[in-house]
Parts: structure tokens; sequence; C-alpha cells
């Protein structure tokens, strides 16, 4: 009979929660970048994740046209009876649209796996250096925590930096390689470390800004920034 009663209670607390989220429509001026679905919370349905530009400039970025650049949201969408509800807004994660020497090629992609959102970002920093970022999250103690994150920074003839966490077993990898187009180059010595990072909580997605986390690199003076 206990068990009972805690059964109604939760599915009361479920039903209750699914009746708070607000509906979804798209704001005037908002364009759709991407979308993409699949089930994150384990629930047999399935979450549609879509990315918007918003009409919010961004005025930091004094390298590019100001009416060009503008930020972008994230929203995790609840189908209920064919009417999207919104589950989840995130404006930090998501670079703006003005970023990179090419803009236009700086388009973010999303994966929904085994219950896990993949946002991925890519730019190029100048003609030959590219950036990419693959962040995971998981639904998990009632948000989305970052469990995952991988960052390449590439030059397409002096080398190629990955750093990639785990949060999940605190794995941490650090690979640097190295190469010249030019023969007559010394190449420095390539570098590669693992080791393990106890990190005290996981982040909630709606407090993760790319750059702004850092901690020691054991063995050195270096910190790893992600």
């Amino acid at each position: 009979m206990r068990t009972f009663f805690f059964l109604i209670s939760s599915l009361s607390i479920t039903f209750s929660n699914a009746q708070d989220l607000k509906a979804f429509s798209v704001p005037e001026g908002y364009a759709k970048i991407t979308e993409s679905k699949g089930d994150l919370d384990k629930d047999g349905n399935d979450e549609i994740v879509m990315i918007f530009n918003t009409t919010q400039r961004v005025s930091e970025n004094k390298e590019y046209p100001k009416d060009k650049d503008y930020k972008r949201v994230l929203y995790i969408l609840k189908n209920e009876n064919g009417n999207l509800k919104i589950w989840k807004e995130n404006a930090v994660l998501l670079l703006s649209s003005g970023t990179g020497f090419y803009p236009e090629d700086n388009i973010p992609e999303i994966k929904i796996k085994s219950n896990v959102l993949i946002i991925s970002q890519h730019f190029f920093t100048n003609s030959r250096h590219t950036q990419n970022y693959r962040h995971s999250f998981r639904f998990q103690k009632g948000d989305f925590y970052l469990i995952g994150s991988y960052d390449n920074f590439e030059d397409t003839c002096s080398f190629s930096f990955l750093r990639e966490i785990n949060f999940s077993t605190g794995k941490v990898i650090i690979n640097k390689d190295f190469s010249s187009c030019d023969d007559e180059v010394k190449i420095p010595e390539n570098v590669h470390k693992e080791f393990t990072h106890t990190f005290n909580a996981l982040i909630k997605m709606n407090d993760f800004q790319i750059g702004k986390n850092r901690f020691k690199i054991p063995g050195s003076n270096e910190y790893f920034i992600f």
C-alpha cells in the first residue's frame, strides 16, 4: 500500500511539472539553424532540440558587421499531445553567428545518442586555423549536466592540439601533434598525457560557458581550460 501511494505521488508530481511547461512558438525574427530529435530522459518519447539565430546583436565582435552577428539560443522541447513545450532554454553555450574568420561555416550540429545530447561547434580562427568544440550533456537529477568536453585546435601545417574530458570518470586527455609543410623546419616532439582529475561536482548546462573553467595540469605550470 505504501508503494502504491508513493507511485501515485510520483506520477502526480511528474504530471504537475509537465503542466507547468511553457508553450513554445518561434519568436518573431528568429531563424532556425538546425534541429534534431531523440529521447533524452528515457521515457520512450522523443524530445525536439532546435537552435536559432536570435534578433539580438553581439556588439562585442568588432571585426564583423554588427548587423550580421547574432546571439544564438537552444531549445529542448517536449511534445505533449502535438503541442510543443519548452523544457530547457540555453543562450550561453552557443557561439554567436558572426564567430570565426568565415562565419558562414560556423553552423552548430546537434546529435542525440544513447539519451545524451551532443552539441558540436566548428569555426576558423583565421585562414588556416580551425577550432572544434564538442560538448555532451545528460539529463539526470532533474537537470542537464556536462559529461563530456572535446576541444581540438588545428593548423593546416603545423599542429593539432586536442583536449578532452570525460566528467563521469574524471579521465583527461591532452594530445599535441606537431608537423610542418616546410621540410627544413625542425618539428617539436609530440606530447601525449592522460590523467584523472577529481571534479567536485558536475556542471549544469545553463552554468557552462566555453573557456570559463580551468584546473591545474599535474606536473606543469599550465592550466586545462574548458
